[in-house]
């Protein structure tokens, strides 16, 4: 099945916002009886076609189907206005106004779960942290890979090189073909998370909430983020799960792609 689109209204504090949002569902090869369909929610660079296999992959690892979408910004979603800037608290809108109207958009119902990555494993855990926003869509567990909870200097570090590879290096045409608007994308993006107010940006007031079951990846070699993200996100969500990879950076999907997705199969299974 090709990505389609959907208008999604949606209203974040600030403002109305009115956008097309690219998705994709995947059916898997041999479908499990009565199993939650997975979304995914991409990087801060990421989009539907970035995930590349990996959606299909999680289909046929957990027999459920798969929706991969591309938030707004991002892939053949709307892209941002030339003028607009991404603020400090951009996930949680997406997590708290933008994603239950997604969800909504598609009619979808009933338990989830959710795999998310990087900026996405943070919007996964700001979702779980106020389920009730979702009704009729509950949440049967989320998977964080590689999540953010706090600024460390290392993040800060690797997006500076990133700005520097976009604008010096070829970064900025590998990234063109996944994206309607490249610019949008990034400069969204990078901007925000580079911005001084952005070092005071957290989740410790938040994560206390959470009730569903919480699986927590992170590689060794993460360029990104360091243990203290999900060692920070099991000492405030006590029943999380740790899986700490070795020779893996900052895509789990990518580098230890069986690992992950024996470890979505188990969490499918230990859900239902």
């Amino acid at each position: 099945m090709t990505p389609t689109h959907v208008e999604v209204h949606w209203h974040d504090g600030h403002e109305a916002h009115q956008h097309q949002i690219e998705y994709r569902w995947y059916a898997p090869a041999r479908a499990r009886v009565g199993a939650a369909p997975w979304v995914l929610l991409h990087e801060g660079l990421g989009s539907v076609a970035l995930w590349r296999d990996f959606p299909q992959q999680v289909a046929d690892a957990t027999g459920a189907a798969t929706l991969a979408f591309s938030r707004w910004g991002y892939g053949q979603s709307s892209p941002r206005r030339a003028d607009q800037v991404w603020r400090s608290d951009y996930m949680h809108h997406q997590a708290w106004a933008f994603l239950p109207a997604f969800f909504q958009a598609l009619g979808l119902a009933g338990p989830v779960h959710m795999y998310g990555h990087s900026d996405g494993g943070s919007i996964a855990l700001l979702a779980a942290a106020r389920p009730s926003l979702y009704a009729p869509v509950s949440l049967a567990s989320i998977v964080v890979a590689a999540p953010h909870i706090l600024v460390e200097d290392l993040s800060v570090k690797s997006i500076s090189q990133a700005r520097d590879a976009y604008t010096q290096g070829g970064l900025r045409e590998r990234l063109a073909r996944y994206h309607a608007d490249i610019d949008s994308a990034f400069w969204g993006w990078n901007r925000a998370w580079l911005a001084p107010e952005f070092r005071h940006w957290q989740l410790d007031e938040h994560l206390g909430a959470i009730t569903c079951p919480v699986l927590a990846l992170q590689g060794e070699d993460d360029e990104y983020g360091s243990m203290a993200q999900i060692d920070g996100i099991a000492a405030r969500v006590p029943h999380t799960r740790l899986l700490k990879l070795p020779a893996c950076g900052h895509s789990p999907h990518k580098d230890q792609t069986a690992a992950v997705l024996a470890a979505l199969a188990h969490e499918a299974l230990s859900a239902t």
